[in-house]
């Protein structure tokens, strides 16, 4: 192995490892929640257990329903805490180059054959990923430090087609902004702007943990 090789999978393991997670002690939480879907707003309640599985009560729309739970599935599954090489161990990693701003970029081989990263400041600036049949493109623009570890606060999305290079879903753009509770650094409100649309803002209030 080069020393490229090593540096571009130390550069890969040093971004993931400070990525912000929660631990194994994580009690869950309740909160109120506020959607607005395009021109309705819709309010009820939620609840994220400790195994990360998420509960809406009071929202009987059933489209509402479902982006409420699919939010807080999603911020709960990009919180689990997993050893580098139980997801990376398959894979290796080359450094392609280097961007203007001074990001890494790193292909992935291996078992993730066709992903690609940037890596800047100990920090994911885009991810690449091939994920249930489609390729997904995340460009980070700002983060949040949470002294224990960073999470995006702006970013973008794209999905394509990994066989044709169709695009599958238009660019949409990302707010995220978080409180802390206890000692828990949980998302307080995201907006995201849609080119394919509706736009989507949901905010969380009155956390309180399990």
């Amino acid at each position: 192995m080069t020393a490229l090789q090593v540096s571009a999978r130390e550069l890969v393991q040093a971004a993931y490892e400070n990525r912000y997670t929660w631990d194994k002690a994580f009690p869950g939480y309740t909160t109120e929640v506020t959607l607005k879907l395009g021109d309705q707003t819709f309010q009820g309640t939620a609840k994220v257990n400790p195994d990360l599985s998420a509960e809406v009560f009071g929202v009987e729309d059933e489209t509402a329903h479902k982006t409420i739970k699919n939010q807080l599935w999603e911020v709960a599954i990009h919180r689990v805490s997993r050893p580098f090489e139980s997801v990376h161990g398959k894979n290796t990693f080359k450094v392609d180059g280097t961007e203007a701003d001074g990001a890494v970029k790193i292909a992935v081989g291996g078992s993730s054959e066709g992903d690609a990263y940037k890596v800047k400041g100990n920090e994911f600036t885009m991810v690449h990923r091939h994920i249930h049949g489609t390729v997904v493109t995340i460009d980070t623009f700002s983060s949040y430090d949470t002294g224990s570890g960073y999470l995006s606060h702006t970013y973008d999305s794209v999905y394509h087609d990994p066989k044709t290079g169709e695009l599958k879903q238009g660019r949409s753009e990302f707010v995220d902004d978080y409180t802390q509770v206890g000692s828990y650094t949980i998302l307080a409100k995201r907006t995201v702007t849609s080119a394919d649309g509706p736009d989507m803002e949901i905010s969380f209030s009155n956390i309180e943990l399990l």
